[in-house]
This record gives C-alpha cells, structure tokens and sequence, in this order.
C-alpha cells in the first residue's frame, strides 16, 4: 500500500510526528473552523470539541492508520476504516470533504513542525493521508448506494414522533415512522442512525443513536440518555433537547441506518454472549429481540452493567427476550443494587461470577463505555475467545480506539 521511500520516511518521522499530533491537530480545527464555521455549526460535536475529545480522535485515528501501514505493510486496517465510514456517511460526509480537511491539516502540520517539513516528508504523509481518505470514500460510496443515494447527496428523511416513553429518569425512548408515508429503510440489529436538531442558536447539531428495537415492524425506536454536564463537561445539546423538547407529533431529521456491529450471518448455531454498559444496552436489545423471533437455539448469555436497577432502561425488554429464547440466560451486575429489585450480582462485570462457563467457540457483541468493554474482552480472551470473534461498537470521538 505505502510506497517503499514513504514508508521508510513514516517509520522514521512518526515519533516526532506523534509527540506533535496533539498541535497540530488543535490548530488543524482552529483553521478548519475558521475557514468554514458551518462545519462546527452543524457537523461537528461541538461538545465534543469543547472537551478537545474531538481533536484526539483524529490525532488518533492518523497515527493509528500510519503506524499499521509501517508494521503491516501488506495489510488494511478495514475494521477501523469501517467503523469510521459507518460514522462518516450517518453525517453525510461528502468525497470532497477530504480535500478541505486535507488543506487545513497539512498547512497546520506545516505551522507547527517548521523545517522538519521536508518535501520528502510532506510527500511521505501525504500518501498516508490520501490512502486513508480514498479508502474511507469508496467504503463510504458502496454505503450511499446501498441506501440509494450518491456520496454527497441529501441523506436527511424526515421521520414522526408517534410516541414517547420514558424508560428510567434519563433514558427516553422514541417510536419514530417516516412522515412521508413510504417504507421505512431495512436495517441490521445493532445498526444506528443519526438526527439532528436545531437548536435554539440556529445550529443543526447531530448525533447518533442506536435502534433499540428489532427489525421487521414499520415503526422505528431510539432511546436517548440524557448527558447531564459534570466534571466540566457540558451537557449535551442533542440528548437534553430530544427530552426536553420533543413530543408525539414532532418530527425529526433522520439518517439512513448504519454500523457495523451486527448479528453474523452464520451465528445461527453459534454461542453467543451480548454485554453491554449503561446504554450500551440499545444495539443488545435490538440483537435480543431479532434472536428471539428467529428461535436462536444456540445458548445466549446475556449480561449487563449497570449503577442501579432504577438506572437500567429497557430492562423489562432484557428480561422478556431473553425468557423467549430456548437457551438464554441474563445476569445483571449492579454498582447498587436496591431491595425492590435484588440484584444477583454486584459490582463490575466479572464472568467468573456467572453460574456457568462461558460456552467454546463463543462469538462476543459488546457495547458501552471503552473500559467497561476493554475488561470484557480481556476476560473473554481469557477464557479461551478468539479476538476474532470478539465485536464492540464504540460511540463518540475514540471510535478508532477499539481497533481489534
């Protein structure tokens, strides 16, 4: 993939390259944003930004790309390029894009290295940015036709709110049909889908949110956790407007279904294990419930953290899809557990806990917080589970971090 020379050149700037990253990319965003504040206004998270998360994931997500072109030369990262295409055409990424981005992160690695910037380094870099980019956009172009639309095109639909329920004391969930009248787009269990907003500044902010329900019924569901401000983190735009503002008869802006953290097609006679944190549980109940339907007769341990069972939304659809299914089984881990809904486990995720081993040649679908899946998937290799058959969905601005 990289050439021999570029490589050679990428091997050995990367470390001054990656101690700079940080710079150069906070100035990449000052002059992205100034050059163009719609992008801030209504692509970018701008919580996201304010937290300089944002800035680390694509400091990240680049040095992550190069490090694996110098030591798999051979080899494409495709689990991360998919993960972050999944995520570029929910927003409507557009191709060209790529170049504005390109222009305002070069001229910013230019400010911040000076002299170190040789054309022979330039050039090296340059052909890492642009194998990354041209990837990301023919992944990107087979995801738009997929959903019948062409890179670049308005991917929005607008879709009716035709009912609300509130599952704990942050986590709503809204039953979603399209206002037009036509069919709703297929979807995979634990596919996901942007909406945007307008609030009250003008912006057009989005975010992505899971489907929470299986597929096969017209009306679609998202359940949406309330992100309260703490530890100098602002709350968030988005999920604070949805609950504060959004009833049965409004209607949202909604993006075709993607992810890849989906249900295999050969895991019909497979052992599964779905875990999830908090609100992980979304993509795990939409896994459940299509599991359920088909009869899944393979065993299916489902597990659960949560801080209290108060907390835990959609526990009721855990419980009763799990029940539906000829071997399922759900422990459910409580940081506090309460006495109106004993806990059979407490504390943190520990599957030496659980009444039976997990089961060889089991395939693994994670979901929620990085550490919370980290811990998982090393207890799980652990036991003996390929890290082949070990699959998460990461939220936010360190999608790239889950790479495995």
């Amino acid at each position: 993939m990289l050439s021999e020379q570029s490589a050679a050149t990428v091997r050995a700037t990367l470390p001054v390259v990656g101690a700079a990253i940080g710079d150069i990319t906070e100035r990449f965003y000052e002059r992205l944003f100034e050059a163009h504040p719609e992008l801030l206004r209504d692509l970018f998270n701008r919580g996201n930004q304010a937290a300089g998360t944002q800035r680390q994931a694509l400091a990240g997500s680049i040095a992550a790309f190069a490090a694996h072109l110098v030591e798999h030369p051979d080899e494409r990262p495709d689990v991360m390029l998919g993960r972050i295409a999944h995520k570029h055409a929910s927003l409507g990424v557009a191709p060209d894009q790529y170049g504005t981005v390109h222009r305002h992160l070069f001229a910013a690695i230019v400010e911040v290295l000076g002299d170190a910037v040789t054309p022979e380094v330039a050039a090296a870099w340059d052909e890492v940015y642009w194998l990354m980019a041209n990837a990301l956009i023919a992944i990107e172009a087979r995801l738009y036709a997929g959903q019948g639309v062409a890179a670049g095109e308005d991917t929005w639909r607008a879709w009716q709110v035709v009912g609300r329920v509130e599952e704990t004391e942050d986590v709503a969930t809204f039953r979603l049909r399209p206002a037009d009248g036509a069919p709703a787009p297929d979807f995979r269990a634990g596919q996901y889908v942007s909406v945007q907003v307008r609030l009250d500044d003008g912006a057009r902010q989005i975010r992505q949110y899971s489907l929470s329900g299986g597929p096969g019924s017209e009306v679609r569901q998202i359940s949406v956790k309330r992100v309260r401000g703490a530890a100098g983190a602002p709350e968030g735009e988005v999920s604070n407007h949805l609950h504060a503002r959004v009833h049965e008869g409004d209607v949202l802006r909604v993006s075709a279904p993607y992810g890849d953290l989906v249900l295999d097609d050969t895991d019909a006679d497979v052992p599964l294990l779905l875990a999830s944190a908090g609100i992980g549980v979304t993509p795990m109940i939409a896994m459940l419930e299509q599991l359920a339907v088909s009869g899944h007769r393979a065993p299916v341990t489902v597990v659960h953290a949560d801080r209290s069972p108060a907390a835990h939304a959609l526990r009721a659809d855990h419980e009763t899809y799990t029940d539906k299914l000829p071997d399922g089984a759900a422990h459910f881990f409580y940081e506090r557990p309460d006495a109106g809904h004993p806990a059979e486990l407490t504390g943190r995720v520990d599957l030496a806990a659980l009444p039976t081993a997990v089961a060889a040649g089991t395939r693994a679908y994670l979901c929620g917080p990085l550490p919370f899946m980290r811990a998982v998937r090393a207890q799980l290799i652990g036991r003996g589970v390929a890290a082949a058959d070990i699959h998460y969905e990461v939220f936010g601005p360190d999608l790239w971090l889950a790479q495995g």
